[in-house]
């Protein structure tokens, strides 16, 4: 044990006795922590802190002595696996048996056998992983040694203290309290919890220690009470009580989480308040996740029927062994006596039959549906077109049991912000002081950068050059040169960034120059003036430089984000690498003299001027930060919110340089130069019920407090009355009406708007304020409230100073994507915390929209307007669905709703109107709607229409959403990995989703749906052979076939096949369900694993059955031979019946079909003619030595073979040769593309789509004629009756592609 601890003998009360204290102490709301250096080397149970988790994890859920129990109660869960164990229990029994115990062991043994070798292998890998963590080394202070000592995270325990150093990993949740930065500042990396690569600061406790003498842990005497763990990662309330009882306050803002990385700080020291599977990040390790896919759900009825039939089949066979008997006029010599009555003889038949009869229920099958999922997540994961090169990221399935259900998709909800766009702001135009300023340069910079420039290969500058620090009101011609320089750019976001949100595209800003010449004039005078009080213009900058998160870190402190690979497009052509030097030589010299011609014209900030003594305003130079010394070009941002980024990088354009940040100063520059340094009051963080942050400084210049503030426009206007209020002056009243103005026209153009605000706070009022803020961060219950309502205090009366409209640009192919998804039957939801006029902008350069479409807008005050507002809307609706004359004239319909009218609609008296008109829309945009209620969207829509639906987001508010729908996608984008670890498949772009659905999707679940059906019908048919065989046995259970190569059928010679089958067989190439996205249709609704095709499998399975039974008994009959070599034929027929069926089935043969379908013949024969050959006395008294070797040297053997297979698949055979030649279905029809050249596939496609209106066009319902034919060669005919794409069919549209060839079998 650690430092020299003993274990001593203990009675078993007292160790009942610590059990239960321990109970106690862990269900407390709250605990009360003391550190343990008093009590080291007094053994573990002395310490006061024995009863919580220590720092050993263990995630395995077997050990060497528990895996057999455990395991086997595990899949036992499984009602198959209890099923088959009966029955083999029940075969023990004499009277009821069918086969020799033994050998009705076999196959449930082996099916448990290897399950249970997976489950060891998946907790092995876990046993070495918690091994690895538990044993890396960490620092733990020892009293006795006066110093950290190197231990292990195993020994850390509750109230250790912990030494961690940079780049180290916490290991566990430590409570900071010292740093080795001078203002108590720690930097975390929160990746491996959230996915977040930007840094967060923690500060220390306030009040525990000085750092002039720094901390020593011997003197912490200090009782820390903090809650009862939880798995929410961001909050964490806390107090420390000193031995003078006064209390400090401490939240998650002092908390370093067990996974963080500490970066950019030498070293740190924490208290451990949790430990090993009570930290947060343990607390939130939930593995994968499991869920209950359609087509189980489907597959669990069909067991059930087929249940069903075993026992009514089973009750034929009891009834006419009944009946056999009675007809018997005496005992006859071959049965052995028997003094049971007929009636009990019949009654242990029925169980008899269950025991010969028992493989009707697939046993294979549950196990065969797991390794079909795997390799098709294989493929899935392995998909290079669902890699992401610029953020090196691919597929990622984390629910292992729902591939097939994204082929069943019939509504996606989606979020805007990062799953449908960037996420990369960019800051677009300002309104100051009710002026507006269009930044026309920067727009033609921004479309200069749109224009594709695929072979000039551009080298980006990532060290922000003197324009963005400083800029000359003299000379004009400045945006001209930037935005010759700026022209050079391509596509921004494939440059490869260090830092979170720090592309080009969103650094840099070309200023307006109207603005510019106005904040010249403030500063100048300000100056004159010499009152030095703040121009609003000023003002303006300086709350987008202050009011934010922003952490400032140096060059040398930075830590690479994410490794872009290079361009990977190459050329061979000789001519074409001689015209790319040229132009990267022309592109060269061209950047070269921009910059020669910028840089003469740009003033210098030397450092000089920076290291400048403090001016009579009193500046302080000596307090600032040292990264105030530094040149800006030598700083880097890391924020948390894109939005934050764009922001300071836009002040900073116009020269208010954020130089550094601490949590008691910030430091900006201004464009003259003048470094002023900010003393930090309070920060109150963003939050989002109020939807604002706001910054609360002390002014170097005028000493007073100022609450800088930034947030949602309608949060912002709403501190300052109506535009029309009362008491605002006459002047304010016009800034507040002109900026409402601006901000409209932004959203209008698709922007993101933000009001800047700031309010002068006397020294009275923040005293006061100060008290009850105090109050709040130190309380424990109610604490979010508390200080939620401290903020809002402040937040009043605010001083408007302007807003800023920032872009955030469609991801790549977004509008492709969605047109494709709608024109595979699929509804496109948008669920947004947007403003109306920004999602419905989107939503027409997405193409959710359509010009012509009619667009539903609900934006109600109250429940009576919302009342009535359904009402007209859905009679309007109804009234032209149900007009004839408007079938094919009726525009879409698309709706858009804000939250506010969500809420009443979702009421428990209107939500079935909601859902009745918003099953008539094509597209639905729900705006200023909250998390909770995107779940409840999702959870309405899904429940009411009985649906599939699937949700997309890539941030911490989609989490809800995503885990309330069937399917839940999380992009891994710019706002961390929340979204992705809550999801059940996680992809880098939303056009992913296109294959992800319409080719992945349609795969798996018409793989796997085959599949089903064909396991069913391969089971069915086999064990009707022993069914019929009964009808001339007297019913008595006997088999005609031997018992092992019963169960080798079924476990080696048939079990292959079908497993390839759902991993690889493609009914359609990935090419054409791409081109033509319909096709996906045949997957919705019911799909083709439905009521209908397993009844019509189970009918076949039954002819097959008979044919196979009865030709070989026809071949035979009156003849005189054994029993095997009877049955040895059927099994032989029944095989070559069963695979042959398959390959009718399937539809792209590859080398591994011929590989497992003729390995699976040649295996059969090779292990029936050695176990004929070798078991003499193995299934006495009929024993089946030699058998197979005379059947094969009897030409009878081949007729009856060859005519049974023919007999018995000639109906499905001509089924499916009339069907596909008179009505083919349309994934026939996608077939007859693939058999077309490439290059003839690809034009039929574009003119298909051109003449529909597809791809480029608009997706229409059209009366449909023929259009010209792509070929000569290739006539491609059109029948007129396309689906609505309202409607989910099941196979009733048409392509009607044919060509001059012979009928095509699938």
């Amino acid at each position: 044990m650690r430092d020299g601890r003993t274990m001593s003998w203990r009675s078993p009360l007292a160790l009942v006795r610590d059990a239960l204290h321990g109970q106690r102490a862990r269900e407390r709301e709250l605990r009360s922590l003391v550190s343990n250096l008093p009590y080291e080397g007094l053994g573990k149970g002395k310490l006061p802190n024995r009863f919580f988790s220590s720092n050993t994890i263990k995630t395995t859920k077997y050990s060497l002595l528990t895996f057999i129990p455990i395991n086997l109660f595990e899949q036992f869960h499984r009602l198959a696996n209890i099923y088959f164990v009966g029955l083999a229990i029940l075969n023990f029994i004499p009277v009821v048996n069918a086969f020799q115990p033994e050998v009705a062991l076999i196959p449930i043994c082996v099916i448990l056998a290897l399950t249970a070798l997976k489950d060891a292998w998946e907790d092995f890998r876990r046993y070495q992983s918690d091994r690895k963590v538990n044993n890396t080394p960490c620092s733990i202070y020892s009293r006795r040694e006066k110093q950290f000592l190197e231990r292990r995270w195993k020994d850390v325990q509750v109230g250790d203290f912990v030494k961690v150093v940079c780049n180290e990993i916490v290991p566990a949740d430590l409570l900071l309290l010292c740093s080795s930065d001078p203002n108590g500042v720690c930097h975390i990396e929160t990746a491996n919890l959230d996915g977040e690569t930007n840094l967060k600061q923690r500060t220390v406790v306030s009040g525990l220690c000085t750092m002039d003498r720094g901390f020593e842990p011997e003197s912490f005497n200090s009782i820390v009470v903090c809650e009862k763990p939880n798995d929410n990662l961001n909050h964490f309330k806390c107090f420390v009580e000193k031995p003078n009882k006064e209390k400090l306050g401490a939240g998650i803002e002092s908390l370093l989480l067990r996974g963080c990385t500490v970066r950019n700080t030498d070293h740190a020291v924490g208290f451990v308040v949790y430990a090993g599977h009570e930290t947060k990040s343990m607390l939130n390790n939930s593995g994968s996740r499991s869920k209950r896919s359609k087509l189980e759900r489907k597959l669990n009825i069909d067991v059930f029927f087929c249940v069903i039939l075993l026992f009514a089949m089973c009750l034929v066979g009891s009834v006419g062994h009944y009946i056999w008997l009675e007809s018997l006029t005496g005992s006859p010599p071959y049965l052995t006596p028997d003094s049971r009555s007929n009636s009990l003889a019949s009654f242990h038949m029925f169980f008899t039959m269950i025991i010969l009869l028992q493989i009707l229920i697939p046993i294979s099958l549950y196990l065969s549906i797991e390794l079909v999922k795997i390799g098709q997540i294989f493929f899935i994961i392995n998909d290079v077109d669902l890699y992401d090169e610029e953020t090196d990221s691919r597929m990622q399935c984390r629910a292992l049991n729902i591939t097939e259900d994204l082929g069943q998709i019939d509504y996606i909800f989606s979020d805007k912000t990062g799953t449908l766009t960037e996420n990369k702001m960019v800051f677009r135009r300002c309104s100051i002081m009710g002026t507006e300023f269009p930044h026309k340069e920067n727009a033609i910079r921004l479309a200069v950068l749109d224009e594709p420039e695929a072979e000039e290969e551009i080298i980006f500058n990532h060290r922000l050059q003197s324009a963005q620090t400083g800029w000359s009101l003299e000379a004009e011609d400045v945006t001209s040169v930037d935005t010759s320089r700026h022209s050079r750019s391509k596509v921004v976001g494939m440059a490869q960034s260090d830092v979170a949100f720090s592309s080009p595209l969103e650094t840099e800003v070309i200023p307006d120059q109207n603005l510019v010449r106005q904040i010249s004039r403030a500063e100048s005078s300000s100056r004159r003036g010499g009152s030095r009080r703040m121009d609003p213009y000023l003002d303006f900058f300086l709350a987008l430089a202050i009011c934010n998160t922003v952490v400032v870190s140096m060059a040398t402190a930075r830590r690479r984000r994410a490794c872009v690979s290079s361009h990977s497009s190459q050329t061979n052509n000789p001519l074409e690498i001689l015209s790319n030097l040229v132009k990267k030589a022309s592109s060269f010299i061209q950047r070269k003299s921009t910059r020669i011609r910028t840089q003469s014209q740009d003033p210098v900030i030397d450092s000089v001027r920076m290291e400048s003594t403090a001016d009579t305003n009193g500046v302080s130079q000596s307090d600032r930060p040292a990264a105030a010394a530094a040149g800006s070009e030598d700083l880097y941002y890391e924020a948390e919110s894109p939005d934050e980024a764009a922001l300071v990088y836009a002040a900073r354009a116009y020269g208010f340089v954020l130089l550094a940040r601490t949590p008691n100063n910030v430091a900006v520059r201004l464009p003259s130069g003048q470094v002023l340094d900010f003393e930090v009051l309070d920060t109150l963080t963003f939050d989002s019920n109020r939807k604002r942050m706001s910054v609360l400084v002390r002014h170097p210049i005028t000493k007073e407090c100022v609450l800088y503030t930034k947030g949602a426009d309608y949060a912002i206007m709403e501190l300052l009355g109506t535009p029309y209020a009362e008491h605002l002056s006459e002047n304010q009243k016009n800034i507040a009406s002109d900026t409402q103005h601006h901000l409209d026209s932004y959203a209008k153009e698709g922007l993101r708007t933000l009001c800047i605000a700031k309010k002068v706070v006397s020294e009275d009022v923040y005293r006061s304020w100060l008290v009850n803020r105090k109050s709040a961060l130190a309380a424990i219950d109610n604490k979010e409230e508390l200080v939620m309502d401290t903020a809002v205090q402040m937040e009043t009366n605010l001083t408007l100073l302007g807003a800023t409209g920032i872009e955030d640009r469609l991801q790549e192919s977004v509008p492709d994507t969605t047109v494709a998804l709608r024109e595979a039957g699929i509804h496109v939801w948008v669920l947004t915390g947007d403003k109306p006029e920004t999602a419905v902008n989107i939503g027409y350069a997405c193409r959710l929209l359509e010009e012509e479409d009619l667009l539903i807008n609900m934006s109600c005050k109250n429940k009576v307007t919302c009342t009535s507002s359904l009402d007209c809307n859905l009679e309007e609706v109804r009234r032209y669905d149900e007009d004839l004359l408007n079938v094919d004239t009726m525009p879409s319909i698309s709706l858009v709703i804000d939250g506010h009218t969500l809420t009443m609609a979702l009421s428990p008296d209107l939500r079935d109107r909601f859902v009745d008109l918003a099953k008539r829309c094509r597209t639905v945009l729900c705006c200023r709607v909250t998390p909770l209620q995107k779940s409840e969207v999702v959870k309405l829509i899904r429940e009411k229409l009985k649906v599939m639906t699937l949700a997309v987001g890539d941030g911490a508010n989609d989490v809800n959403m995503i885990q309330a729908a069937d399917v839940g996608v999380g992009i891994s984008g710019q706002e961390g990995m929340q979204a992705v670890m809550a999801s059940d498949f996680a992809i880098s772009r939303f056009k992913h989703l296109k294959k992800l659905l319409l080719v992945h999707g349609h795969w798996c679940y018409t793989r796997l749906a085959n599949m089903i059906i064909y396991f069913f019908y391969k089971n069915v048919a086999y064990v009707n052979l022993l069914f019929w065989y009964q009808f001339y046995c007297g019913f008595t259970g006997t088999a005609m076939i031997d018992y092992w190569l019963m169960i080798f059928f079924n476990l080696f010679f048939t079990s292959t096949p079908p497993i390839m089958f759902g991993i690889f067989d493609k009914d359609v190439s990935a090419e054409v369900l791409l081109g033509v996205p319909e096709l996906y249709r045949t997957g919705q609704g019911k799909g083709e694993y439905n009521f209908l095709t397993f009844w019509i499998s189970i009918l076949d399975a039954f002819y097959q059955s008979l044919v196979c039974f009865f030709v070989p008994y026809w071949a035979y009959k009156d003849s005189d031979v054994d029993i095997f070599t009877f049955g040895t034929p059927m099994n032989t027929v029944s095989l070559f019946t069963i695979l042959l069926h398959l390959s009718i089935e399937i539809k792209s043969w590859t080398v591994v079909h011929w590989i497992i379908m003729l390995g699976s013949v040649g295996l059969y024969f090779g292990v029936t003619l050695f176990y004929s050959a070798i078991c003499v006395t193995c299934n006495p008294p009929s024993n089946p030595y030699w058998i197979f070797e005379s059947q094969m040297g009897d030409p009878m053997f081949y007729l009856i073979c060859t005519i049974s297979t023919v007999v018995a698949l000639l109906p499905r055979y001509t089924f499916h040769v009339l069907k596909n030649s008179i009505s083919p279905s349309p994934l026939l029809q996608g077939r007859e593309l693939d058999r077309m050249d490439p290059s003839t596939r690809d034009q039929w496609i574009r003119e298909w789509r051109g003449f529909r209106g597809g791809g480029g066009g608009q997706v229409k319902r059209y009366q449909q004629s023929t259009p010209p034919s792509p070929t000569q060669e290739t006539p491609v005919d059109f029948l007129p009756e396309f689906l609505n794409d309202d409607e989910i069919p099941d196979d009733d549209f048409s392509l009607n592609v044919t060509t001059h060839q012979s009928p095509v079998l699938t």
